[in-house]
Formats: C-alpha cells, sequence, structure tokens
C-alpha cells in the first residue's frame, strides 16, 4: 500500500520524521550538578559552597540563577537589587562593609562570618530538591542560620511553589502539626505549642523539603518559637503523605 503513495508525498513524510527527530533531540533534557566553592579571607571570612547546574543551558541558567541570586541576597546589605550582582560582587561589598566597620571599630576583635553551604537533597524526573543553609555573622550577640529548599522542575528549571507540590493542602497542614506537635511534646521546654507562631494560627514552614527519607518539614529561628529553641526539623515518610502531594 505504500508505494501507491506519490514519491513527492513519500518525501515530505521522510523530511518531517527528520524533523521530528532532530526536534526530539533538541529537546533532550541533561542536568547535573558541579560543586562550585568560593573561599575569601580578604578582611571577612566567607566560604560557599552550593551545587551549580550543567548541561542544558537554559535549564541549568535558571536554576543557577535562582540560586544565586538567594546567595546574593543573604550577605546584602543595602536595598540595591541584588538580582544584577554576581555572587563576587556581594562578597567584594561584604567585605567592604566589613573594613568600614573595622575602621570605625578598631577594638572589635569578631570577625564577620559568612558560611553557605548547599546540597542536592533529593531528585527523580519531576522534581530536583536543593537545601541551601546559610550561617552570618556581623558582629552581633550571636550569628544567624537559615536553611531554605528550593524545589525545581528538571524540564524547565522553574522553581516549584507549595501550590505546584501539594494536592491538598488542608489535609497536609493538618498532618504536619500533629507531627510537630508531637515533636514539640517530645522535647519539651515549658514552651507551650501555642506560643510557637506568637499568638497565630498554624502556618507551614516557608519551604518544604525532600529527602529519600520522605517530606522535610523545617521551621527556622523566628519562623516558629524563640531564636532558643533552635531549628525544628523532621520528616513524614511519602507513604504517609503521598495522597496529599502531586510530586513525591
Amino acid at each position: 500500500m505504500f508505494n501507491t503513495i506519490p514519491k513527492k508525498l513519500k518525501n515530505n513524510i521522510l523530511l518531517i520524521g527528520v524533523l521530528l527527530l532532530v526536534f526530539s533531540c533538541d529537546k533532550e533534557v541533561k542536568i547535573e550538578f558541579e560543586e562550585e566553592h568560593i573561599e575569601t579571607a580578604d578582611g571577612a571570612n566567607v566560604a560557599i559552597n552550593y551545587p551549580k547546574a550543567e548541561g542544558t543551558k537554559d535549564i541549568a541558567n535558571t536554576i543557577n540563577k535562582t540560586l544565586q541570586d538567594y546567595i546574593v541576597s543573604q550577605t546584602n546589605f543595602s536595598e540595591d537589587d541584588t538580582n544584577q550582582k554576581s555572587i563576587d560582587d556581594a562578597i567584594s561589598q561584604f567585605n567592604n562593609e566589613y573594613n568600614r566597620f573595622k575602621q570605625d571599630f578598631p577594638d572589635s576583635q569578631k570577625p564577620w562570618e559568612v558560611f553557605i553551604d548547599g546540597e542536592v537533597t533529593y531528585r527523580t524526573p519531576e522534581i530536583i530538591c536543593i537545601s541551601i543553609n546559610s550561617y552570618l555573622d556581623t558582629g552581633g550577640a550571636h550569628g544567624n542560620t537559615n536553611v531554605r529548599f528550593f524545589n525545581f522542575d528538571p524540564l524547565t528549571g522553574k522553581l516549584l511553589s507549595k501550590k505546584d507540590l501539594i494536592s491538598n493542602m488542608e489535609a497536609l497542614s493538618e498532618v504536619i502539626e500533629k507531627k510537630l506537635n508531637s515533636e514539640v511534646e517530645s522535647n519539651a521546654k515549658n514552651e507551650p505549642i501555642e506560643d510557637f507562631f506568637f499568638g497565630k494560627d498554624f502556618q507551614l514552614p516557608e519551604t518544604l523539603g525532600y529527602s529519600d527519607e520522605g517530606l522535610i518539614v523545617l521551621y527556622n529561628p523566628y519562623e516558629i518559637a524563640s531564636y532558643s529553641r533552635g531549628i525544628i526539623e523532621f520528616s513524614i515518610p511519602f507513604s504517609e503523605v503521598k495522597d496529599l502531594l502531586k510530586i513525591h
């Protein structure tokens, strides 16, 4: 039957097939991660490690831009637009601020410090989860620690929101609140759960993470309870929440 198709039409069909094959190859996505390490003691003590995406250019660039902008924001003292700064620019500015501080307060013995460490905590064809742990000390009573999770769509590099991840927000909130109550009771410090959200109703953490152990729930200092409470973190197995998540 194929022999009855006109030669010109055969050629067009073959051409379309080749174009589709080429288009398919062009759309192949490959993303890997290499550790990017930046360290300097030119004034303040700065050490930054984070997973830098390599591979399909536009997707890798999108992921890297999100991570780099966040890292820059962690060292920013001014109201300048951090989106226009590189990590090297941010480190230079941080060092300059520290050197000016030393000129104004030469007796200060405590150095400023920035330590940032990132890692890929979970990866499937549907999601890439990266955690960024940052510690900043500018000579106050204590430094500040903050952990944030970044959940990316591997096919686009887009940052996924809670709404992209969660299919039933209300039900998941109930599960997390119950687990949080259990966590607080097992580590009780005479602080009622009602005080954890500073008089407000229960709230989900700013970001949720993924690992092989399940969904990571992490509250940073000041996000929940007092600073002395530190980071509150626990995991919920995917088997317990898979029906409440769009991605797992």
